[in-house]
């Protein structure tokens, strides 16, 4: 299999608009590499690799992708996958997000329920609570949020909702990178 390393490289650059010296000044690089480098005239070191792809917010595994990847899209309904317990139900949105960057779940907690507690850990979390009412908590902090609220925190505490509510909470939860 021959990849046109250069020329991948070259569409990146050009998508998010550089020129040949800005994205050579952002990974300390010289213009005429970065030119030899599209035009496939000179092979890159990993680590010159690794640079660039920083620089064009991409990584190896995307880079290298097969273009017309097998991965969708769009998930409809029948692509979830639900779990039910005592305190509500979960609805992984993507079912695939465990590969990926961010992993959004919906989130029915039911009333005088709370989720587990999730431990610290790296990334970060967003929230929109889309009915009801919850209670944030995040380490020793505690926020309440109604519909049309949102959270967004790094998840470097003990974090949890809680539906102190009469009626079902409903919050789309998004982790960054995946923890659920």
């Amino acid at each position: 299999m021959n990849i046109d390393i250069g020329g991948r490289i070259k569409l990146l650059r050009l998508y998010y608009g550089l020129t040949q010296q800005e994205l050579a000044d952002r990974c300390e690089l010289s213009k005429g590499f970065i030119s030899q480098l599209e035009s496939n005239q000179t092979a890159p070191s990993l680590a010159t690799l690794s640079d660039i792809f920083d620089a064009l917010g991409t990584s190896f595994e995307e880079f290298f992708a097969q273009t017309g990847s097998s991965s969708p899209v769009v998930y409809k309904s029948e692509d979830m996958c639900e779990k039910e317990d005592d305190t509500g139900k979960m609805t992984w949105l993507v079912s695939t997000a465990q590969r990926n960057s961010m992993e959004p779940i919906m989130y029915e907690i039911l009333p005088g329920q709370e989720t587990p507690v999730d431990m610290p850990h790296a990334g970060e979390e967003f929230g929109y609570v889309l009915s009801g009412s919850i209670v944030l908590r995040l380490g020793m902090q505690t926020s309440k949020l109604r519909r049309g609220d949102a959270f967004y925190f790094k998840a470097d505490k003990q974090h949890s909702l809680k539906n102190r509510g009469k009626s079902t909470a409903t919050v789309l939860w998004v982790s960054s990178p995946p923890n659920f």
